[in-house]
């Protein structure tokens, strides 16, 4: 039997990357409105160190994503479900994708690596400081982790769209990525 959808690591790849995600922006948006630290309230390290760490993974999975989905490759969509110009859409935004995760997580590392605060990888690994404190090199590097933050949001929306789209088709292309 010829294989029709994506293999197992796949699909648990691609929904992990997804649900990392969305977690990410949501807690960003709470991080960003606790209050600044200072000498008695230091808690808002938690959800920035737990931040750091989800994105830091997010740059392995997505690696690991890429290599099973070059490796592994699934039976080509039957142009009967799949016009020519949704089929470029969907390689050009499956690449702005990972591209805007991988300019998301360094961005916001290199943001990170312009603080006073280490970067420690889930708590076990610490990175070596590639940078001195800086202010403005941190703002820059905020204010790109943010943009394409945006971006990689704006794709996203175009990507479940389709998902949606094809879903209500019945078309056989979301269960590409459902099946086991």
């Amino acid at each position: 039997m010829q294989r029709q959808g994506f293999n197992r690591t796949a699909v648990i790849l691609h929904w992990l990357l997804a649900v990392s995600i969305f977690f990410l922006f949501i807690s960003s948006w709470w991080m960003m409105g606790l209050p600044l630290p200072s000498e008695e309230l230091q808690f808002r390290a938690f959800p920035f160190q737990l931040h750091k760490n989800i994105g830091i993974t997010l740059v392995i999975i997505i690696l690991m994503l890429l290599y099973v989905r070059l490796k592994y490759r699934p039976a080509p969509v039957d142009s009967t479900h799949m016009k020519l110009w949704m089929h470029v859409l969907m390689v050009l935004s499956h690449v702005l994708i990972y591209g805007l995760v991988l300019a998301v997580c360094v961005t916001g590392y290199l943001s990170s690596a312009h603080t006073r605060w280490d970067t420690v990888w889930w708590w076990a690994i610490e990175f070596p400081r590639i940078a001195e404190p800086s202010e403005e090199l941190n703002e820059f590097w905020g204010e790109m982790h943010l943009w394409t933050a945006w971006a990689l949001l704006g794709i996203i929306a175009v990507h479940v769209s389709g998902a949606i789209y094809h879903a209500f088709r019945n078309d056989g292309i979301v269960r590409r990525m459902l099946r086991w």
